[in-house]
């Protein structure tokens, strides 16, 4: 039983790896993402716009660009936000108090000015607790005033 209580808290701590560059988010600033997405999308569009970011979801340029994505990013954009994720799992055994789905994706942050990712995270977790570190991780970036 200790061996397998040691294989399951070494395979969790393998669920997420994070680079973050600390102080370099500007706050209130304009937010670019791209459209659509699954819950994760949705979630970090929220709390950006509740920290104060103005969040702009992407346009198409055209109708015969639908099939492959040509976005337009306004000029006034600082940081552009992707978000890659699969499909949410209904987890009610693991997840208990945490939200019920199991989450697994890929977020980048970068300035849109010079191109530098300012936050790479890919990451498995529970709804909840996946909301929580991505607040502790804009709570980072953010630049102290």
């Amino acid at each position: 039983m200790k061996i397998l209580s040691l294989f399951f808290a070494l395979f969790l701590t393998a669920c997420n790896s994070v680079y973050l560059k600390p102080n370099t988010m500007e706050p209130n600033s304009m937010v670019y993402a791209s459209r659509g997405g699954n819950t994760m999308t949705r979630g970090i569009k929220e709390k950006l716009e509740e920290r104060g970011f103005t969040v702009n979801v992407g346009n198409l340029k055209d109708e015969s660009s639908i099939d492959v994505d040509k976005f337009t990013i306004p000029k006034n954009t600082k940081y552009v936000v992707r978000v890659s994720e699969q499909a949410e799992t209904f987890m009610p055994y693991w997840c208990i108090f945490n939200g019920f789905w199991w989450w697994r994706f890929n977020v980048s942050i970068a300035d849109q000015k010079t191109g530098e990712e300012i936050l790479s995270w890919r990451g498995r977790g529970c709804q909840n607790s996946s909301l929580r570190k991505l607040d502790r991780f804009l709570d980072e970036l953010e630049i102290k005033e």
